[in-house]
């Protein structure tokens, strides 16, 4: 008999489960909330402009490509990478650096800005290999159930080579003494939501994606990796229900039985959510079945949530490229208003992605498509129409400064998007963007987990649980989750690489 599962939620993470599982052989149906399938990967298309609505960096090519692989397919089966050459641009107070995407042009450009610096470099991306290998092809794929699992002699032999017990912040500083260096090192682990001071050094695998492995563009946007993996799953046979909005999770003596959506009651033998964690417990479940209590969910560190704003021009804007960064304020202060003392930003840092300057199909004919993110704390109040345009009218004052050329004037769309609506559209806890800080003690079997601990056959899959935030860690996360639900419940026990 063919064995049914539910998935909640389309994101990364809830196709790769349904996907891994559909493989196996299970009968899998998603729920979705909207109309269409990414989560916060969504698209949205209007007077001719798409954007993507959330991620909008390509890193970790080597997990995309894997994770096709192990259907028997290829990323260029269903969408084009180019390599952005600048990776990007990064504006410091006084000047402006393009970080090249060849190595030795880097180590070039480090020598420059810190005479020496460039060997500096080169061991830090060695331990970063290191690192990435272990973290990336060992670490994430962990379950996070027990301490057991890191009973890995390459893990143990290795566990200072890993700088779990450092954190990035004095890594850096140990290489490096200037401090547009350090900012530009720092920068990658501000996706893993929280201060450099506050991360592991382990992370500096993340510097390894960046440099090495580099920055890449899906042509058509982010969103064709959704569409990839959309088709892939349907390949498979795994059935979308799109506008569907799941009430509650059944359960009868500490099993689900199934969920209700729309007053609709659908069965299933497992359920896998992928829909936001504390929701999850908290809203679709009896507060008999909930694993943690609202006092762990309140002591939880938060990654960042995000003020953003999708922009048209009706000109093109030939000086920027893809991907720019705007360090030209205080980067402590703004994290200090993030993490220690949440606030409203008083000068942010702030991103903007142009990517009509690597594709043109994003815009209508002679226009330019800009992605503005200011990140923002977790859970702040007061997100009100008047506040986010005092932010835009502040960055874009700043952004027209430092292209030299105005854009107000040439706005011919503008959307934002903030706390409020990322509690609305994906019920995220305090309005989160990215999930839960990776600190040391959110770590691996410090995580939510993604068992449930009183639901025998509840599983959880996404940037809230095991291995964390970020779109390469959600294809592995609803793989690892697959992988656990197959196991248990199926005859044939098989691994991940089977599944």
């Amino acid at each position: 008999m063919v064995q049914k599962a539910i998935v909640i939620g389309s994101g990364f993470a809830g196709m790769s489960a349904a996907s891994f599982l559909a493989k196996a052989g299970w009968h899998v149906t998603v729920l979705e909330k909207h109309d269409q399938p990414g989560g916060r990967a969504r698209q949205l298309q209007v007077d001719g402009f798409t954007f993507d609505m959330g991620p909008s960096w390509y890193w970790m090519p080597d997990v995309f490509e894997r994770y096709f692989n192990l259907f028997g397919k290829k990323v260029n089966d269903y969408y084009e990478l180019k390599r952005l050459d600048p990776s990007y641009r990064i504006y410091f107070k006084h000047d402006v650096t393009d970080i090249p995407a060849d190595y030795d042009a880097l180590k070039k450009l480090f020598d420059e800005l810190e005479p020496g610096s460039s060997k500096q470099l080169d061991a830090f991306m060695d331990e970063a290999a290191y690192k990435y290998e272990v973290g990336i092809n060992k670490l994430v794929h962990k379950p996070g159930l027990s301490l057991s699992e890191f009973a890995d002699m390459d893990l143990v032999k290795g566990i200072f080579k890993l700088d779990v017990f450092t954190s990035m912040k004095k890594h850096v500083q140990k290489h490096f003494a200037d401090s547009r260096l350090r900012e530009l090192m720092e920068f990658p682990v501000l996706f893993l939501g929280a201060l450099p001071e506050k991360i592991p050094a382990l992370y500096s695998l993340m510097n390894y994606a960046d440099v090495k492995l580099g920055t890449w563009y899906p042509v058509g946007g982010m969103y064709e990796i959704v569409k990839g993996m959309h088709s892939l799953a349907e390949e498979l046979g795994v059935q979308f229900q799109f506008n569907r909005n799941v009430e509650e999770i059944k359960t009868v003596n500490g099993r689900a039985t199934g969920v209700v959506a729309d007053g609709e009651y659908l069965e299933a033998d497992v359920v896998i959510s992928g829909a936001d964690y504390h929701f999850t417990e908290t809203k679709l479940l009896h507060h008999h079945d909930q694993s943690y209590s609202e006092a762990y969910w309140n002591n939880r560190v938060m990654a960042p949530s995000c003020l953003l704003y999708y922009v048209g021009l009706n000109k093109q804007l030939p000086q920027i490229p893809h991907h720019s960064l705007f360090f030209d304020t205080d980067f402590n202060q703004h994290g200090q208003e993030i993490y220690d003392n949440p606030q409203w930003p008083s000068n942010p840092l702030f991103y903007v992605s142009a990517t009509t300057r690597t594709d043109a199909s994003g815009a209508p004919a002679g226009c330019e498509n800009l992605f503005f993110l200011i990140p923002v704390a977790a859970g702040l109040e007061g997100d009100t129409e008047e506040v986010r345009d005092r932010y835009f009218q502040q960055i874009v004052q700043r952004f027209e400064q430092r292209i030299g050329e105005p854009i107000l004037d040439s706005i011919v769309y503008k959307k934002s998007y903030s706390v409020t609506d990322f509690k609305d559209d994906y019920n995220a806890f305090r309005g989160n963007a990215y999930g839960l800080a990776n600190t040391l003690l959110q770590t691996a079997i410090l995580k939510p987990g993604c068992r449930s601990k009183k639901v025998e056959n509840l599983y959880y899959t996404g940037q809230l649980t095991v291995p964390g935030p970020g779109v390469p860690p959600s294809l592995i996360s609803g793989e690892v989750v697959a992988s656990l639900v197959h196991q248990h419940y199926s005859k044939t026990v098989q691994t991940t690489e089977r599944l």
